[in-house]
């Protein structure tokens, strides 16, 4: 039965505050809404001008009338580090799901990017405030290594325009440690089933007015499936300058090393046969996803009374080998800077706060394509060179209009060019159409918005926002044949709330987008393969929900329990040939959950649980991918002073199901290959050391 408008409205009930109103022990330290540390002198403070800590991260937070989050990095490490989906999996209102029990995923807020399961797009990914993205939107998850971030703040939808983004996803930064807040050494190694091993070292410290923090990291796994080893290296630094108590600049230096296999999709029969099995297309092609990322950026802050300027500045190259069904070879320069201001004082006698900021970004990619020879070059196919520039003008505004009461508004202009040229055989017999194209996409988006602190521990908040998204080079370049289409355009609203009562946090917000021109495979071209097309009209809706609390406390310990779910209904909107079809690709309801028991000294043995329902692989919904749930068992603690251990044991069922699939356009009713097996049993663990 589908769910209905007004059941969702029931998860955001008034009567949450007050719901186990009496406290069992004192306020969680990871909490939301625990108190500010003030950011600015550096001298025994956790944070800088230019790299803020998780307090700082939580300020801004609560001045956000909207869905988002700050995660804890001392949390996830509490199991394996290895995935997106063990550092994003508990952000509310976060889809994610690793492909091979490896670094690519599909990563979907609100539904964005529904038909990526590789090389995501519809989200701003950054490292400290800088994007990792592409010029032309699009990113890759291997530029993220998690064990350097203290902690990642999720900014969903419109919530990110803070960052100058304006995609329906919105924005996912990992903040990496300082000098200050940093371990003089920390050492963590894990290991476990599939081959799998990680051993990841980090320094900080500070000497006069510098500051440094670095971290290498390596991994290598066989993987669950055939043709899925996977290695990689990491290595990560910034060094901060305090010129004096109101400059500071800060370098970052990032590069990664990552070689992955690619065992590709399974039919449904093989994933029930044999989920271990690599595709036999795949195997014989060497398909791969091999990667050489080098990032240098620079932040660098003035504060003086009510003023701050920030000014950014970052460039990027890439390389990347990638055997599919072709072998392409690309190359990619992407640099950008931005500039931001901020304004804290009054307007009409009540505190308010402005921030103004411009953005400019430019991408050049020379790609190269052969044919296959088992994962070698063979003969050229084609060359093209795909530039991307993009300049983005934001302003925000928060004015209170009461001591409980604020207004938040705020607009985004953008424009986006989109350039490829041919320099293969266009105009030749072979090749007797040039692919050249050269497009432009403006936008604007604004944002309005209202929050209300209904006691100093809970907040209620409602906003209305559009959003624009360019086309990348996946859409527009990524087939045989360019395939140029428009803007995808959203106008939303969300309501929701946030806080903590006694024993219980949470975190809802339900969100309704309506969206034009979205950017969907609905199309095959004339070789019959599909392709991205904007679809007319389509709604994305849902509930996102954290929750989170504690129970039976005494002096030995405590229960914990955590729930992040997520309701998502997808739909076309009256279209000719889908009407009000669900969209394919992400589960309706999803959520995962922990409930375990903690000792006083601080370790934890814990039941966790992962559950899916079912949903289609195909938009004409003649295929699907069945739900499923899978357990697991982590216990965590104290390894004497300085060092930390945990063991844990995941899908210890040993279900066989689909973690995520394919997005096409129609199956006809057949079973192909879609399906991308999620991991079998496994068990891993690993200690985590501290040195001053």
């Amino acid at each position: 039965m589908p769910v209905r408008f007004r059941p969702a409205w029931a998860l955001l009930p008034l009567w949450i505050p007050h719901v186990c109103a009496q406290p069992l022990l004192p306020e969680a330290p990871h909490s939301a809404l625990e108190p500010i540390v003030v950011v600015g002198q550096p001298d025994g403070d956790r944070s800088t001008l230019t790299q803020p800590d998780l307090p700082a991260a939580r300020q801004q937070l609560r001045r956000t009338p909207g869905g988002a989050s700050v995660l804890d990095a001392e949390r996830y490490r509490e199991g394996r580090v290895s995935t997106l989906a063990d550092t994003l999996g508990t952000a509310p209102g976060v889809y994610v799901q690793a492909r091979f029990g490896a670094e690519e995923s599909r990563l979907s807020i609100r539904g964005s990017g529904l038909q990526r399961t590789f090389h995501g797009r519809g989200i701003k990914l950054m490292q400290d405030g800088a994007p990792l993205n592409l010029a032309d939107g699009s990113f890759d998850f291997q530029a993220v290594d998690a064990l350097s971030a203290r902690h990642v703040e999720v900014w969903r939808g419109a919530n990110a325009l803070r960052y100058g983004a304006s995609t329906l996803g919105g924005a996912v930064n990992f903040v990496s440690p300082n000098g200050y807040n940093a371990e003089g050494v920390r050492l963590r190694t894990e290991a476990g089933s599939f081959g799998y091993r990680r051993l990841h070292v980090s320094s900080g410290g500070v000497r006069d007015r510098f500051d440094h923090y670095m971290a290498a990291s390596g991994l290598a796994q066989e993987g669950f499936r055939e043709h899925a080893r996977q290695h990689g290296r990491r290595y990560f630094a910034n060094l901060g300058y305090l010129v004096d108590d109101d400059l500071e600049t800060r370098f970052y230096v990032g590069h990664v090393n990552s070689d992955s296999e690619l065992p590709g999709a399974l039919t449904k029969a093989q994933l029930e046969r044999d989920p271990r099995a690599a595709n036999g297309g795949s195997a014989a092609g060497d398909q791969r996803r091999d990667i050489r990322w080098t990032r240098v950026s620079n932040r660098t802050v003035y504060r003086r009374g009510a003023d701050q300027v920030e000014a950014f500045g970052h460039v990027s190259d890439k390389r990347l080998h990638h055997p599919i069904f072709q072998v392409l070879e690309q190359s990619s320069l992407d640099y950008g800077i931005e500039l931001r201001y901020t304004h804290r004082g009054e307007l009409a006698g009540r505190p308010n706060r402005v921030t103004v900021g411009l953005a400019h970004s430019h991408g050049t990619t020379k790609e190269d394509r052969y044919v296959n020879q088992a994962g070698r070059p063979g003969a050229r196919t084609n060359r093209t060179r795909q530039t991307a520039r993009n300049v983005e003008v934001y302003a925000e505004n928060q004015h209170h209009l009461a001591p409980a009461w604020s207004v938040v508004a705020g607009v985004q202009a953008a424009r986006a060019d989109r350039r490829l040229s041919d320099r293969f055989v266009a105009g030749t017999a072979s090749d007797p159409v040039p692919e050249d194209f050269a497009e432009r996409y403006r936008g604007v988006s604004p944002k309005l918005g209202v929050l209300w602190d209904y006691t100093p521990q809970v907040q209620f908040f409602a906003n209305a926002s559009r959003s624009f998204e360019p086309p990348s080079f996946g859409e527009l370049a990524g087939g045989l044949r360019p395939n140029l289409t428009r803007a995808q355009r959203g106008t939303g609203w969300e309501v929701g709330t946030r806080g903590r009562s006694g024993r219980v946090e949470w975190d809802i917000v339900f969100y309704e987008t309506h969206l034009r021109d979205e950017l969907l495979q609905i199309a095959t071209d004339s070789a019959g393969a599909n392709i991205t097309i904007n679809a007319r009209r389509t709604v994305h809706r849902g509930v996102e929900a954290g929750l989170h609390g504690q129970a039976f406390a005494d002096a030995q310990g405590r229960v914990e329990w955590q729930v992040n779910g997520l309701w998502n209904d997808f739909r076309f909107r009256d279209d000719p040939t889908y009407g009000s079809r669900r969209l394919p690709g992400v589960p309706s309801v999803f959520a995962r959950a922990q409930l375990g028991y903690r000792l006083a000294g601080g370790a934890l043995v814990a039941l966790h649980a992962e559950s899916a329902g079912g949903y289609a692989v195909d938009f004409a919904d003649t295929l699907r991918a069945d739900g499923y749930v899978i357990w697991g068992l982590r216990a965590s603690g104290r390894l004497l002073d300085r060092a930390t251990w945990f063991v844990e044991g995941r899908n210890l069922s040993n279900r066989r199901y689909a973690a995520t699939t394919n997005v096409i356009r129609s199956a006809g009713g057949v079973d192909g290959p879609h399906f991308l097996p999620g991991d079998g049993r496994g068990v891993f663990a690993g200690v985590d050391w501290k040195l001053d």
